[in-house]
């Protein structure tokens, strides 16, 4: 009796970034994957205006990347005129909607295997509810994988999550993300990546668009830009200062040559305040204005510093590449994110506590890196995250200073009956029914008042 063939494997690898694709190319040159009949590269454009920017296959170096794969997949085409970042099937037309992928793409009745990103958001989630069967692996390639998972995921999602791949930013530091279904993590090999960095560095020399910068022999510094003002943390004026600091800090560094590179989705506006002060203190200042990876100009530039907020390539610098890297406006930012929960808070945490500051100043005390994100982690999702409370109050009760105060907000540690919330006699006050009960009645009152005060004024004003 003749046996039917086993199914063919297809791996569908999603992504949305050229850094995506590179970290994907890495892990699979280091082995991470196991063999499989197919390999699918399915890209998207989560841009607010996909229809305005550079699709993701069109970028410089992606035809070098685009080898590890037997075909690419446009997930914008396929769900238009829906936007990636806000479409997802509704549970009843799963079925319909797996039919009609398999058909489109060819899958027939292949097993799926799903690598995607950002599994917390769309279009990830969607990808994932389409394929209800298919094991997943979440990779993540940047410094929000040591904070814990942003939202709280389906189960159905969750528990078919296999692994986190992650690039080793800060050797020996363990990832929360995805703790809570003890999904275990695997870093890519760090020569992996710079070597698929390199490949992205030949091909921008084949196109000769830094070879004005690459050619100088005086040291440079580079700049990181950051789009905050798009995520509504800073205003667009704090955030030309901000970039203004790094300016005019590499400046007094003695740094006469240096490359902004802003994030790209910046409008070209954000650099021409950039300009003027360059002008203004003598330096040569380049806005590189093309979609190039950070990464790409180490390779090419050999940079002497490099500077940023919380990016992510501060860390590929100082760790991937040894170069002298420098923070700026971390204080600022760990008291303006707001909710405490903010995915961001893990990531600019990491920068304020392990990076040097690059205006000049007393040297930040050592800390305790994995105490300090267990405890913040827990802060942030302590829903999520239960047990990580015993590591969070051993760590708010034996490091919690003057210097660490930064890191924490004194209503939230009070919300959770944390240490370093409330004097230990009133203890309790957080977790007391009774007293929670009269504080929200106190507050109605207050603003039954603060109400009625108002009209009375406004009474009083027409009658004049």
């Amino acid at each position: 009796m003749r046996t039917a063939p086993a199914p063919r494997t297809t791996q569908i690898f999603a992504a949305s970034t050229l850094y995506g694709v590179a970290t994907l190319a890495a892990a699979l040159d280091s082995g991470c994957f196991p063999a499989a009949d197919r390999r699918l590269l399915l890209i998207s454009d989560n841009a607010p205006a996909p229809e305005t920017s550079a699709p993701l296959d069109t970028m410089p170096g992606f035809e070098r990347l685009r080898g590890r794969f037997d075909g690419v997949l446009s997930w914008n085409d396929t769900i238009a005129p829906f936007h990636p970042g806000g479409w997802s099937p509704r549970p009843d037309d799963v079925p319909l909607w797996e039919r009609q992928l398999r058909t489109v793409w060819g899958l027939g009745d292949d097993r799926i295997e799903l690598a995607v990103e950002s599994i917390q958001v769309n279009p990830a989630q969607a990808v994932a509810q389409l394929f209800p069967d298919a094991p997943i692996t979440v990779y993540a390639d940047g410094l929000m994988t040591y904070g814990p998972t942003r939202n709280k995921l389906d189960p159905l999602i969750g528990t078919r999550i296999r692994r986190v791949l992650h690039l080793d930013l800060v050797p020996g530091l363990k990832p929360l993300l995805l703790g809570e279904f003890g999904v275990p993590c695997e870093p890519v090999a760090t020569e992996d990546f710079r070597k698929t960095v390199n490949e992205l560095a030949l091909a921008e020399s084949e196109l000769r668009i830094t070879d004005d910068l690459a050619d100088d022999t005086e040291p440079v510094a580079i700049l990181l830009g950051q789009y905050l003002s798009a995520l509504s943390i800073l205003t667009v004026q704090q955030e030309e200062e901000l970039h203004l600091r790094m300016l005019r800090g590499a400046a007094a560094r003695g740094h006469r040559r240096i490359v902004f590179k802003p994030h790209p989705s910046a409008p070209d506006a954000a650099s021409q305040r950039l300009l003027s002060e360059a002008a203004k203190l003598g330096v040569h200042l380049t806005v590189v204005d093309r979609p190039l990876l950070a990464e790409v100009l180490y390779e090419r530039l050999s940079p002497a510093l490099v500077v940023g907020c919380f990016s992510t390539a501060l860390l590929t610098a100082s760790s991937f590449y040894g170069i002298p890297v420098a923070r700026v406006g971390t204080e600022l930012l760990l008291d303006r994110l707001a909710p405490y929960q903010n995915s961001n808070r893990v990531p600019v945490t990491i920068a304020d506590a392990l990076l040097p500051p690059l205006e000049r100043g007393p040297l930040a005390p050592p800390v305790d890196l994995p105490g300090l994100l267990s405890a913040v982690g827990y802060a942030m999702r302590s829903e999520l995250r239960p047990d990580l409370r015993d590591a969070a109050e051993r760590y708010l009760a034996g490091s919690l200073d003057a210097y660490t105060w930064r890191y924490f907000k004194r209503r939230r540690l009070t919300s959770l009956g944390l240490p370093g919330a409330v004097p230990a006699r009133l203890g309790f006050v957080p977790r007391n029914a009774t007293v929670r009960r009269i504080a929200r009645r106190a507050r109605a009152l207050a603003r039954a008042r603060g109400l009625a005060r108002s009209r009375a004024l406004v009474r009083t004003l027409a009658r004049r």
